[in-house]
C-alpha cells in the first residue's frame, strides 16, 4: 500500500515475477478495506498516505481479529530510529527505508512468509 504509483508498479512487477499475487491500494481507507476483505499473507505499508498514516493503518489492522496476525513490512521514505520504533511499537513486523534495495526487500518478504503464523 503506497501512494506513489511508480513504487507500486515497480514492486508489483518485481513480486509478480517471484510468483506472488499482489493486491494494491493507493490510500489508507482502501488499504484497510482490502486488508479486511482479502486473504493476505503480508502487507507492505507506506507511512505517508494521502488520507491517513501508515501508523494509523497498522494500529487499526492490529486491533482487528481478521488482520491481527498478518505481517506488515513498513516501506517508507521516513527514516530515523524514532520512525522505525513507532512502526514496530504499533505491531509492524519490519521496517525498510526508501530508497530500498529490491533484493533486500525480497529476502525480507521470504523470511517473514516462512515464519509460523501466531
Amino acid at each position: 500500500m503506497d501512494d506513489e504509483k511508480s513504487t507500486v508498479d515497480t514492486l508489483r512487477m518485481a513480486l509478480e515475477l517471484e510468483n506472488y499475487d499482489v493486491v494494491e491500494a493507493h490510500n489508507g481507507e482502501k488499504a484497510i478495506r482490502k486488508a479486511q476483505s482479502e486473504s493476505l499473507d503480508l502487507i507492505l505499508l507506506d507511512i505517508m498516505l494521502p488520507d491517513i498514516t501508515g501508523y494509523e493503518i497498522c494500529n487499526k489492522l492490529r486491533k482487528n481479529p481478521l488482520t491481527r496476525s498478518v505481517p506488515i513490512i513498513m516501506l517508507t521514505g521516513m527514516t530515523g530510529t524514532s520512525n522505525k520504533m513507532a512502526g514496530l511499537d504499533l505491531g509492524a513486523t519490519d521496517f525498510i527505508s526508501k530508497p530500498f534495495d529490491l533484493s533486500e526487500l525480497k529476502a525480507k518478504i521470504r523470511t517473514v512468509l516462512q515464519r509460523p503464523t501466531p
